[in-house]
């Protein structure tokens, strides 16, 4: 048995996929007592999991031998690939080397919300988010947003995340969208790609009379320090400026809290369906050294987390530490005291990435053969509307899709013009 055949007869896992790490572990534990085993491998055009072939691709001799899917796919693997591999090679493409996701043909390896660089809805419209480092937002900003929102009827709602969220761009409108919102300062939220959503904080002792440390401003660095990075899932991250925890770190990938001494850090956190409470690493240091701990963990994740694994899944895989102290203690040799000897490589990898961040609707907008490929029509410049597309509804002084008949119910809400003639 294999978890396709399994998700293809029970159909578990073919939703939403929040259902699929416990089908998967349901079906490793049910062919271990038969006495067989699950494979690990990422798919049939590959034999080998996410973190052997990310390993194989990053100690390549010859990185330019292994910088793109057809050189990884000829030297580790076999056939056409996949709807699995691809994406998944494709993250690993730029977590290791940060180039634009749909330059040179890695725009047809991406799922449907990285290659659009926007999440598609209900209806087959889009998202736009745009980054709120920290929750921190100018008056000319919100203005931008509203004025957007305003120009190309978008449905405006704030997010949980501290951000505002603009949906029903037609696709082709997305170039144009974002180039209104560039012009304010406001760059790519990566809400659509499997990378850093946001880091959340509450106002800290700027403003709050129990802060004991600028939260704000330190949520700010550490969102500008990591937006863009690719990892195997998403990740979260928050900053409380103090112990009352209003920006919930604790819910978090990883998260800080402040003291009096500077800040605990916690990971290996995150909220959904199966929350989990994450785990103190360090207590009491500063933010430099928050932020060089960070930096080797997210790359130790990056690294070695298998395909679509959040950090805490993967943290609690992990080997138990020194004196049996469980994952987190082995987390602490690693990435404090250097057990491994590999420090010097993920401070040396997340720099790169830092230093090669680039804004990738910025990219977009800036590039007329980029932007093409937002086009509605390949040979023309004219466009069908959106809304002779999708059926819109008013909710409140707003656009959303219209809902989904019911079955056996008419497809549509659309009725005919009072002056059609076949109308009865």
């Amino acid at each position: 048995a294999t978890l396709g055949a399994v998700k293809k007869c029970s159909r578990a896992g073919t939703g939403c996929g929040g259902c699929e790490p416990l089908v998967k572990s349901i079906l490793a534990e049910e062919l271990k007592k038969l006495g067989g085993e699950l494979s690990n491998h990422m798919c049939e055009h590959f034999h080998y999991s996410r973190p052997e072939l990310m390993a194989l691709v990053r100690t390549d001799a010859d990185p330019t031998s292994v910088d793109s899917f057809d050189k990884i796919l000829t030297k580790h693997g076999h056939g056409d690939g996949c709807e699995i591999c691809k994406p998944a090679v494709a993250s690993i493409l730029a977590s290791l080397y940060n180039d634009v996701i749909i330059d040179e043909g890695r725009d047809a390896l991406q799922d449907t919300n990285d290659r659009s660089m926007a999440n598609m809805q209900r209806g087959g419209s889009y998202s736009v988010v745009p980054r709120v480092p920290g929750g921190e937002i100018t008056p000319q900003q919100l203005i931008a947003l509203g004025e957007a929102a305003q120009k190309y009827g978008l449905y405006s709602k704030i997010t949980g995340a501290q951000r505002v969220d603009l949906f029903g761009a037609a696709k082709h409108q997305l170039p144009d969208i974002w180039e209104d919102l560039g012009k304010a300062g406001l760059e790519s939220g990566h809400a659509y790609g499997k990378a850093l959503r946001t880091v959340k904080s509450c106002v800290g002792s700027t403003w709050c009379r129990y802060g004991v440390q600028d939260s704000v401003s330190f949520a700010v660095r550490v969102e500008n320090r990591y937006k863009g990075v690719r990892s195997p899932h998403k990740m979260k991250s928050a900053v409380s400026g103090c112990v009352r925890e209003c920006a919930e770190a604790q819910g978090k990938d990883f998260g800080m809290i402040a003291t009096e001494n500077g800040y605990n850090l916690y990971v290996g956190g995150n909220g959904g369906a199966s929350p989990v409470h994450a785990e103190l690493l360090a207590a009491d240091i500063d933010e430099d050294t928050v932020i060089r701990y960070l930096d080797r963990y997210i790359m130790y994740y990056i690294l070695t987390a298998d395909r679509l694994e959040r950090t805490a899944p993967w943290q609690r895989k992990l080997p138990s530490g020194k004196n049996g102290g469980g994952p987190i203690e082995h987390l602490k040799d690693v990435i404090i005291d250097d057990s491994l000897g590999i420090c010097e490589e993920l401070d040396k990898r997340m720099q790169h990435l830092v230093d090669t961040y680039h804004d990738e609707w910025a990219e977009v907008v800036k590039d007329p053969a980029r932007r093409q490929k937002f086009k509605q029509f390949v040979n023309t410049d004219e466009v069908q509307v959106r809304d002779s597309m999708i059926e819109f509804v008013d909710i409140r002084g707003q656009l959303r899709p219209a809902d989904w008949p019911a079955d056996g119910q008419p497809n549509t809400l659309w009725s005919p013009p009072g002056d059609d003639v076949f109308a009865t």
